[in-house]
């Protein structure tokens, strides 16, 4: 993957001690863990992503847990590997719809053009995404090439000898065995994260989960779905790491 585009090449700090972010969505925003050297270095809240970036100048990579790169037609192959390595559990990774769905105004109209583009329609938990997807994207098409798309059950399957975790994520035992893979990995994510805290733990953990991705990514040891990624009209690449 060495000289691949899409992973950033000779950039300060990519050396053996990187700073990088793990990124996830949440209720008032988006929710950040940072990783230095691959600990943890802090958590914080944004309420909009471009701040999340402008604070970290530093840092290599940027892993998000949200869709990045969206084709003008067909299932993206990054959507249908990440299915087959959640399987039993396929159904935490949906498809996403083509480019032109997300241009729609409001779910009714995006539902139609799923229906019209793919055959299928589109779930309201999916639309549920469009701003902050829209958000990503254009962070990266303004050309933040640090910003990667994660899919955190992916990444804790990887931890987990590629098996996805049993339990769900928004279960006591399901984040007790998430948060025992990112310790396993050298994360320990303190007891009083201050404001950030006020997060719900599933977010928490998912960013955790994405900075681990993210380290991954600037230690050259990531798997990208599909390897090589495919790419936009605009030449962007479109895979999910882990």
């Amino acid at each position: 993957m060495g000289s691949r585009r899409d992973v950033p090449q000779t950039v300060p700090g990519s050396g053996a001690a990187p700073t990088v972010v793990g990124v996830d969505a949440c209720a008032t925003g988006w929710v950040a863990v940072t990783l230095r050297a691959g600990a943890f270095a802090g958590a914080e809240t944004a309420t909009g992503l471009a701040e999340v970036l402008s604070r970290v100048p530093d840092a290599t990579v940027v892993a998000v847990d949200m869709p990045l790169g969206l084709l003008e037609a067909g299932e993206r192959r990054a959507d249908t590997l990440a299915v087959s390595e959640m399987a039993p559990h396929r159904s935490r990774v949906f498809p996403v719809p083509p480019r032109e769905v997300w241009l729609e105004e409001d779910y009714a109209a995006a539902n139609q053009c799923c229906r019209r583009i793919t055959g299928r329609g589109m779930s309201r938990q999916t639309w549920g995404l469009a701003v902050k997807l829209r958000e990503a994207n254009a962070c990266r098409d303004r050309g933040d090439h640090r910003l990667h798309e994660v899919h955190p059950e992916v990444s804790f399957a990887t931890m987990n000898g590629s098996r996805p975790v049993a339990w769900s994520k928004k279960s006591w035992n399901g984040q007790a065995v998430r948060r025992g893979l990112l310790v396993a990995e050298g994360i320990v994510l303190p007891e009083d994260l201050g404001p950030a805290g006020r997060v719900p733990a599933d977010d928490l953990l998912d960013a955790a989960a994405a900075a681990w991705s993210a380290h991954r990514i600037a230690r050259r040891t990531a798997r990208s779905l599909p390897d090589p990624p495919e790419l936009t009209e605009a030449g962007l690449p479109v895979a999910i790491w882990c």
